[in-house]
Parts: structure tokens; sequence; C-alpha cells
């Protein structure tokens, strides 16, 4: 929060004179004026890909969002365990549908805001998250100027997306993938167990929901439901395979794809409680469970036309 100087009654001592008070209101105001607004809502969209193959469709309504024959589209290819081979891929993929603006970029923590590499984000209308390992994307950028620089691009009007490790990113809260306290290596998450499931700071592209991914596929509906049992205040959005919910800058999203997504709200459950052994329980959870076409509204928590 930027603390603006009062233009009070006396400076340095003296009494301001008539002519300098109103002087001193009208800097402050264009000042005000002049200063980015943080919390307005964005105006770009954000395509969140569940994993899985991509649907052509899927690929074409992206660089549609960052602007069709006039897109740029950056490939930030960190969570991969090979960055530079899969970025190429996802370049050429962009190519095929018809983007002749399509670069990569390969970052450490300590060449993430190099001159190079902050450069490369001038006038690019679309981003994306390779898939992989989420820890290792946000330890890259988290903190960065390059992701501020990510974040005003879809407060300005482009599309930001990710599959996989680049969907878990977009939430503030992002699930890891491990648990701290039931790890067993046959059954993963085979508990709603209170503390469970580890969470880092993701980069809050998303701030009403956590968003998981390869869900219905890779059955992890009780990391989901452990999460929105310890953080009702946010929606669980589950997101399948081949499948992605586009958000808009109104707090709406559309599900497109193969597949289905659902979503866990627990900000009328009842009872929420755990017993001697950490076991989470309760009562009145809200589920849907939407096919591509439907809407969702994270503001109202329904679910919102066909």
């Amino acid at each position: 929060m930027v603390t603006h100087p009062n233009p009070g009654v006396m400076m340095a001592g003296r009494p301001v004179r008539p002519l300098v008070l109103p002087l001193l209101c009208l800097l402050a105001l264009v000042f005000a004026a002049c200063t980015p607004m943080s919390n307005a809502s964005p105006q770009g969209h954000l395509v969140i890909i569940g994993g899985g193959n991509r649907p052509d469709y899927m690929m074409q309504k992206i660089v549609q969002l960052a602007g069709a024959d006039s897109a740029r589209i950056l490939i930030v290819p960190n969570a991969s365990s090979d960055p530079v081979g899969t970025a190429e891929y996802q370049r050429d993929q962009f190519v095929s549908y018809g983007v002749t603006d399509v670069d990569f970029v390969n970052l450490t923590q300590e060449t993430a805001d190099q001159d190079t590499n902050l450069e490369k984000l001038e006038g690019v209308t679309g981003i994306f998250f390779s898939g992989g390992v989420q820890g290792r994307l946000q330890q890259v950028l988290h903190g960065t100027a390059f992701l501020d620089r990510i974040r005003t691009i879809y407060q300005d009007g482009g599309v930001i997306s990710g599959t996989s490790a680049g969907a878990a990113v977009m939430s503030e809260v992002m699930i890891t993938g491990d648990e701290l306290i039931s790890k067993d290596t046959v059954y993963a998450f085979s508990a709603i167990l209170q503390g469970n499931i580890e969470t880092w700071e993701g980069f809050g592209l998303v701030k009403k929901a956590i968003i998981d991914q390869h869900f219905l596929r890779r059955k992890r509906h009780n990391r989901l439901i452990t999460l929105v049992l310890e953080h009702p205040e946010l929606v669980g959005v589950g997101i399948d395979e081949s499948t992605a919910i586009i958000v808009n800058p109104d707090d709406t999203f559309e599900v497109l794809g193969e597949r289905t997504v659902m979503v866990l709200d627990a900000s009328r459950a009842e009872q929420i409680s755990t017993d001697s052994q950490g076991n989470l329980s309760a009562s009145g959870i809200v589920t849907h469970v939407l096919r591509s076409g439907q809407k969702y509204d994270l503001n109202s928590r329904r679910v919102i036309g066909s």
C-alpha cells in the first residue's frame, strides 16, 4: 500500500500559502491516477489444462484469446525435466496452429530477471507453462520481476495458460504433489487427513480456488477434499486430462475438453472436525461434476447457464 504525503496546513514549520495547497492537491490526484490499481480485476483469461493430450480446439482457443493472427506466445517450460526439448515441441505445436511469433525461455532462479529474459516478455499476449513438476517452476519464478510482468500481461488482457504442473501453479494455494504424514508409496493420498497435503505459495492468478489436475484419471479426490476442508473459503477445482477451464475476467469459468471437471465447495459445510487420528470429517460439502460447455461462477459458487 502506497502512503501519499498529507498536504497538510504546515510545511517546514510555515503555513502553506493559499495557492500552494490547491496545487499540492492537484499533484496528489495526478499521482493517484497514474498509480497502477493492484486490486483491479484482470482483463485477461486463464486457460488451465488438467494435463494429458491437448485437443486441437483447446490450443486454438489459447491462440484466439492471445490475439489470433497477431498472437505473440512465450513458452515457460521450467517445470519439465527437459525444458528445452519440451519447449521446442510445444513451439512447433503453436506454429502448426498459425502462430508466427512464438518463442520460449529457459530460466534459472539466478537468471530469471536478466534483461535478456525480461525483454522476451515485451509485447507478449500469451504465456504457456509446460507440465512436469510444479515445484521446479515455483522455485524458479517465485518473487521475480519476470513473474510480476507475467501478472501484468494477464492484468492487461493477455492469456495465461498451463498444463498439469503449469495448471497447479495458477492458484495461491499450490498442491506440490507430496504427502507430509501418510506416505504410502502404493496408495497415494489414501486418507482425508489433517495436515497431510503439502502446499506451497503458488502464482496466485486464481484467487478463489485451489487447482488440481489429472484429477479423475489419477483419483486425486482425497487430497482436494482435504484441502477444501482446511480452506473452506476456497473452492476446489479438479480438472481431468484433456480438459481445461477457461477463467474469464468476471471470475466465471467454462469447461472445455474431452472429460470433466469436479468442483468441491465446503463453504457451507458443517461440523468440520478431526478425530484423535487426525481424520477430517464434515457434512454438507457441495459437489459439482461439469462437462464441456458448462459454466461455474467462483463468486456466487454456483453452476450457471447450461
